[in-house]
């Protein structure tokens, strides 16, 4: 309880932070959340903010920026980022018969009632899966190994993404053995690489005569927004009385599976629930309402779990979210390590307990719901409208390419960049090619750094 008292101050700072930071984030259209939620997470870690402090900001981001991506996505027709991408369908048949404000208001209530569901669950998952911790951590070069098979076959390349991580691995060996011959040895550098891997495809395609042709548009793009209503007194309307019985029951029992799913991807997991849902109700309108909630609170609650069920349970980032956006909570060198010659580990896992997960992870969601949730429900109308007239995407990704140069000056100088470009290219092309999404990067940067030496070891 003493500790509890101690972390609380900094825990509910560095909440609000990350609520306030990401709730405008997730205004912008496109913002994917490896891209923006990693980088920020590790420059917390990395500045020495206690681990209390570094778990809410992250927490409370990826909350919040989970309820407002879907006001452009409701609102513009842009998916807010990657986990969007499965509700434009319901979302653009909402608009058309004139209620995208209705599908808004789904979208965020579902997402706030998913995430006060899935954090207990997740707990109590990882709380039952934390025997096997020791057995998992002494197999881990073997368990990374499967793992990355399993969620490259479960993501949108299959057998494409299985295949492509024999090359992306050996790019990763390869790139290690230089550096470490001029006795540079680098972590973070390959994260922030795969991280912002989509963004520096796209500035060298800008690079490319014909690339660019390719990319340029003859007219400005032209967005419709909708009226603003309102149908509710206050400030703060109340989730459950936006979404009717059913929906509300569909969307916690939702929430309840997806946080005990957390090795799949959390798109699949997103399409899934919303297929399962949708084919149980024959009303056309009802059904698409019903479908966006439960997606999106799919997003929150997949997010949530994978993020600390193997964190709690393991130490280890044996999911997509653990080895995408929340890498940082495992894998911060020097702050947090995963020793690969002798699997210690040295990170949130082992520097906070159970209770404290559970008690700052609700904090984060009480934070975030209490920011982003009345921002999206009472604001979304002038927030959409000020993010597609005023806001400059050029300045946004210049401000997180400018992040990137700097930590990976600081990890490695030149060494460090050249490899952040190297991992960056070679990983964006193959996303975009591929569908070799930065999930199945991360697992094959693991299983080069752990299974590789394991399986030379073998031989």
């Amino acid at each position: 309880m003493d500790s509890l008292l101690q972390q609380f101050p900094m825990a509910l700072a560095m909440g609000l932070l990350g609520a306030v930071v990401f709730a405008a984030i997730g205004l912008v259209s496109g913002t994917d959340e490896t891209t923006t939620i990693a980088p920020l997470t590790l420059l917390v870690a990395l500045l020495g903010v206690p681990p209390a402090g570094v778990f809410t900001f992250f927490m409370a981001g990826a909350v919040a920026k989970h309820m407002t991506h879907a006001i452009p996505t409701a609102l513009l027709g842009i998916p807010g980022d990657t986990m969007a991408a499965p509700l434009l369908q319901q979302a653009a048949m909402l608009r058309s018969l004139g209620v995208p404000h209705i599908a808004l208001r789904k979208m965020i209530s579902g997402a706030i009632v998913a995430a006060f569901v899935a954090l207990p669950f997740a707990v109590l998952f990882a709380v039952m899966l934390a025997p096997f911790g020791s057995l998992i951590t002494r197999a881990a070069p073997w368990v990374f190994l499967f793992a990355a098979v399993c969620i490259a076959y479960f993501s949108a390349g299959r057998w494409a993404s299985v295949l492509l991580l024999i090359p992306f691995v050996l790019l990763i060996v390869g790139l290690q053995t230089l550096t470490r011959s001029h006795g540079v040895t680098l972590s973070v550098s390959y994260f922030l690489g795969i991280a912002i891997g989509p963004l520096i495809a796209d500035l060298f395609s800008i690079l490319s005569p014909v690339e660019r042709r390719r990319m340029r548009r003859d007219h400005v793009s032209n967005f419709a927004l909708a009226p603003d209503l309102k149908g509710w007194s206050g400030y703060f309307p109340n989730p459950l009385k936006v979404l009717d019985r059913q929906q509300t029951a569909y969307t916690v029992a939702t929430a309840a599976v997806s946080s005990a799913t957390f090795v799949f991807s959390p798109v699949a997991m997103t399409v899934l629930m919303g297929e399962i849902v949708g084919a149980r109700i024959r009303h056309a309108y009802h059904r698409l309402t019903t479908v966006i909630a439960v997606r999106n609170g799919v997003t929150e609650a997949t997010y949530i779990a994978e993020a600390l069920i193997p964190l709690i349970a393991f130490g280890l980032p044996l999911s997509p979210v653990a080895a995408g956006p929340a890498a940082p909570l495992f894998n911060a060198p020097p702050r947090f390590t995963v020793n690969t010659a002798t699997g210690h580990i040295d990170n949130l896992h082992t520097l906070m307990t159970t209770w404290q997960f559970l008690v700052f992870g609700l904090l984060s969601i009480v934070l975030a719901a209490l920011i982003a949730y009345p921002l999206a429900m009472n604001y979304a109308h002038r927030a959409a409208s000020f993010v597609a007239r005023k806001l400059s995407h050029e300045a946004i990704i210049a401000t997180f390419s400018g992040l990137i140069v700097v930590i990976g000056l600081w990890e490695g100088q030149l060494l460090g960049l050249a490899v952040i470009l190297t991992v960056g290219l070679f990983g964006g092309l193959l996303s975009r090619l591929f569908a070799f999404n930065a999930g199945v990067q991360f697992m094959g940067y693991y299983a080069a750094v752990l299974s590789v030496p394991a399986i030379i070891k073998l031989f």
